[in-house]
């Protein structure tokens, strides 16, 4: 299955995350922030989805995303967050190829939107 790293510096939610893509065979990486996120990327063997909270403390979610497009155009990434999508693309700029995952999300639609982006 696939390497993930995982950005969202509320704990439930990551680790929810964490164990839901696990229980579905992926290897999941779990960082708090946006520079966590950036750490990892640099260090750890390729991960080959970014699935990243919107709002985090020190460096968001959008940052971490322009940041990534600009170093890591092939890697795939899904937002999650509880605001509307069309304000999340906004602050993106629309950049192509970012999928999103509204809060709160149910198991299925994790595992369902990862094997959608993952194809």
């Amino acid at each position: 299955m696939a390497r993930i790293l995982v950005a969202d510096d509320d704990r439930a939610v990551a680790e929810f995350v964490r164990r839901a893509l696990a229980h579905h065979g992926h290897d999941v990486t779990v960082v708090e922030d946006g520079l966590a996120a950036l750490h990892a990327l640099e260090t750890a063997d390729p991960f080959e989805l970014l699935l990243t909270d919107i709002v985090m403390p020190q460096m968001d979610g959008t940052q971490l995303i322009k940041h990534v497009r600009e170093t890591r155009g092939d890697l795939k990434v899904i937002c999650i967050s509880g605001y509307a999508e069309e304000a999340f693309r906004k602050r993106l700029d629309n950049l192509e190829n970012i999928h999103f995952l509204p809060k709160p999300f149910s198991l299925d639609q994790l595992a369902g939107k990862v094997k959608e982006v993952m194809r």
